[in-house]
C-alpha cells in the first residue's frame, strides 16, 4: 500500500468540487440536476480574450516564461492596480500563478511554520484552512453572523489575534456570503493591525468586479496603505471575464514574498502556461464591456434568487452585496422530519436531502464554517436558477415539523 503523508491526514478535499462531481455523477445516471454547487460563469471568455492567445499560439514561440509571468504580463497586472485601485506596484511586486489558489497556496508555503494562526473569518471560502492546514498553520476561524452581514468587527479581529497571529484573512465580496466591506470599516480593521506588526494581510479580492446595488469596491489596499509592507492582494482574471478555465490569477505584494513565491514556483510547476497569460493581457488591457454585462447578469439572477427564497417558509437568505451565490439560512428545517422518515439533524443532512428529494446540488454551511446554511452559486443561467428554486420550495413543502 501507498504511504500517504501525515500531513495531509488533517486536509479534506475541496467540499465544492465534491457536491459539483456528485451531482454529475447522479445526471451521468440520466437525473436531472440542478448543479449549483460551484461558482463558475456559464458565459463564453470573451472573443477578444480568447482571439489574443490563438493568434499568439498560432505566430509565436511559446516557450517558459520567467516563474512569476512574463514581464508584459506583470506590467498589465500593475497598470490594473493602478487603473483601477489606485495602487502603485513594480513588476517586481507582482506575481502571476496557476489560479488565485496557487498564489495562496504559495504565499502560504513561504511564511507559515508549525503552530503559526491564520485568522479566517467565517463564512470563509473552503480552500482557506485546508491550506493553512497543509502547512502546520492552525486556523482561527470568528463567527461573522449574518446580523452582522457575515462581516469581520475590529472587537472580534482584536479578540481573535495573539502573539501566534500570522495572517487575517479577508475576501471581498466574500464566497460564499457576498459581503462587501465599505472604506470605513477596513480603515477601521486596519487600525486594528496597525497595533500587531506581525500579522499579514491577504486580501483575496477576486470578485471584485461582481457588486450590486450601485456599490463601488475599495481595495484593502487603498483604505490601509499603511499596511503596504504586509499586505498581499490576490486577485485573477477566473470570475470577471469568465476564464475559471485559463487557470490565471494574480497578486501584489512585498518585494521578499513575491521574491519568496517565485522560488516555490519555479520549483513547481514553472509558470502559467504562454498563451493563458497573453489572454491575461489582452483581458486586462482590452475593452470591459463584457465586465459588465456580466455583472448586470449576475445581478438579475442574484434578484431572482432573492425573491424565490424568500418566499420559501424557512429559509433566510438577505441579498448578497457581490459575487455570485447565495449563503441561504436553513435553521428552520433543522429537526424537521424527511418523508422517509429521516431528522435533518445539520445543514450537511439538509444539502442531501435537497439533491435527493429536489434533485439540487448546494454546498452546505459546515464547509464555510458557519452553520446552519447552504451555498448555492447563481453563476447559472436565469431559467436553470428558476427551475431550481421551484425545486428547493416543493422539497421544504414536503417536510414534517
Amino acid at each position: 500500500m501507498t504511504h500517504i503523508a501525515n500531513r495531509l491526514s488533517v486536509v479534506k478535499p475541496s467540499a465544492s468540487m465534491a457536491v459539483s462531481q456528485a451531482a454529475k455523477d447522479l445526471a451521468a445516471t440520466g437525473v436531472d440536476v440542478c448543479n449549483l454547487g460551484l461558482g463558475e460563469p456559464d458565459f463564453p471568455t470573451p472573443a477578444h480574450i480568447t482571439e489574443a492567445a490563438f493568434a499568439a499560439a498560432r505566430s509565436e514561440r511559446m516557450l517558459y516564461t520567467a516563474a512569476v509571468g512574463t514581464a508584459d504580463c506583470r506590467k498589465s497586472v500593475a497598470d490594473k492596480f493602478q487603473r483601477e485601485n489606485g495602487l502603485d506596484y513594480g513588476i517586481d511586486e507582482i506575481a502571476v500563478a496557476n489560479g488565485a489558489k496557487q498564489i495562496i497556496f504559495n504565499a502560504l508555503m513561504a511564511t507559515v511554520e508549525d503552530g503559526d494562526e491564520l485568522i479566517l473569518p467565517a463564512p470563509y471560502f473552503v480552500s482557506y484552512p485546508e491550506m493553512a492546514k497543509l502547512f502546520g498553520g492552525v486556523p482561527v476561524t470568528p463567527a461573522c453572523p449574518a446580523e452582522n452581514g457575515f462581516r469581520l468587527t475590529p472587537e472580534v479581529l482584536e479578540a481573535a489575534i495573539t502573539d501566534k497571529t500570522r495572517w487575517l484573512f479577508l475576501n471581498m465580496p466574500g464566497n460564499p456570503s457576498g459581503a462587501v466591506y465599505s472604506r470605513a470599516q477596513l480603515e477601521a480593521l486596519g487600525a486594528v493591525l496597525e497595533k500587531h506588526p506581525q500579522v499579514m494581510i491577504l486580501s483575496d479580492e477576486i470578485y471584485e468586479h461582481i457588486v450590486f446595488d450601485g456599490r463601488s469596491f475599495v481595495s484593502f489596499g487603498a483604505a490601509c496603505p499603511q499596511l503596504r509592507d504586509r499586505t498581499l492582494i490576490v486577485n485573477g482574471v477566473s470570475k470577471a471575464y469568465a476564464m475559471t478555465g485559463w487557470r490565471v490569477g494574480y497578486a501584489a505584494g512585498p518585494k521578499d514574498l513575491i521574491k519568496a513565491m517565485a522560488t516555490i514556483q519555479s520549483q513547481s510547476c514553472t509558470s502559467v502556461c504562454t498563451p493563458a497569460q497573453i489572454a491575461t493581457q489582452a483581458a486586462l488591457d482590452g475593452p470591459q464591456d463584457e465586465v459588465l454585462r456580466f455583472r448586470a447578469a449576475f445581478e438579475r439572477r442574484r434578484d431572482l434568487v432573492v425573491a424565490g427564497i424568500q418566499g420559501i417558509e424557512g429559509l433566510t437568505l438577505d441579498p448578497p452585496e457581490g459575487a455570485f451565490y447565495a449563503y441561504i439560512g436553513c435553521a428552520a428545517l433543522i429537526g424537521a422530519t424527511t418523508g422517509q422518515g429521516e431528522v435533518l439533524k445539520d445543514d450537511i443532512a439538509v444539502t442531501q436531502y435537497l439533491l435527493n428529494e429536489g434533485r439540487v446540488a448546494a454546498v452546505p454551511g459546515t464547509a464555510y464554517g458557519l452553520s446552519p446554511f447552504f451555498r448555492i452559486s447563481t453563476a447559472t443561467s436565469e431559467a436553470e436558477l428558476t427551475k431550481a428554486v421551484t425545486r428547493i420550495a416543493d422539497a421544504v413543502g414536503k417536510l414534517s415539523f
